[in-house]
């Protein structure tokens, strides 16, 4: 998508080096990393693939009351069929105070931030992903878990076409969740979209002067 993207901008192609993604080393890498030395999903009393987790961050989500309410309100909805596990960023936990809303944060496991390698495990475990994260987005797919963005556009719209994220506005976002998750086994296109994992050692070959074209 991005090669497209510039070649419609006019750079030409010779300039243009197709190498990866290196967001995707490192979630090779600490992926693994977690695996190692991480145990929340243990502490927490997790069943694996069994529950949802989610992100919401944005200023477009927490900061306007009724948007932010009815994606509280979906949350515990869903939470009355499987685990929702929301570790509560800083300025979500504000606005439902300032809001009045706290109460919705009761009837999901809302959590204290985490820790990143935390973070990854609990992405890794997860059945479903619901955010408006956009690094949050691609990690759920590196790890090949299907995700819900709760937003009204995505810088990724390679995952949308692949079928491993779909668009929903929050009063949608209830509904596409709970038909996903009684899609057992959903997945989207087996397809490799950022490169195999090795970007960083590709660039340093482009710079060192070795390395091919991709």
């Amino acid at each position: 998508t991005a090669v497209r993207n510039l070649l419609r901008e006019g750079i030409p192609e010779d300039r243009i080096h197709l190498v990866g993604d290196v967001m995707y080393d490192a979630a090779l890498y600490y992926g693994a990393r977690a695996e190692r030395e991480s145990r929340i999903v243990e502490r927490l009393a997790l069943p694996p693939k069994g529950y949802v987790l989610v992100t919401v961050h944005r200023a477009e989500n927490t900061d306007d009351p009724e948007r932010l309410q009815v994606i509280l309100e979906a949350l515990a909805e869903v939470h009355r069929e499987v685990p929702v596990v929301f570790p509560v960023h800083p300025r979500t936990r504000k606005r439902a105070e300032t809001f009045g809303l706290v109460s919705y944060l009761e009837k999901v496991v809302a959590l204290e931030p985490v820790g990143y390698l935390d973070m990854v495990m609990l992405e890794k475990n997860a059945r479903l992903i619901v955010t408006d994260s956009g690094g949050v987005q691609k990690e759920a797919y590196f790890y090949r878990v299907p995700c819900v963005t709760v937003r009204e556009e995505t810088e990724w719209v390679e995952l949308l076409e692949a079928g491993w994220n779909y668009l929903a506005a929050p009063q949608d976002a209830k509904d596409l969740t709970l038909t996903i998750l009684h899609r057992m086994g959903v997945k989207g296109t087996d397809i490799n979209l950022y490169g195999g994992g090795r970007a960083s050692q590709k660039i340093s070959d482009f710079l060192r002067g070795v390395g091919g074209r991709t």
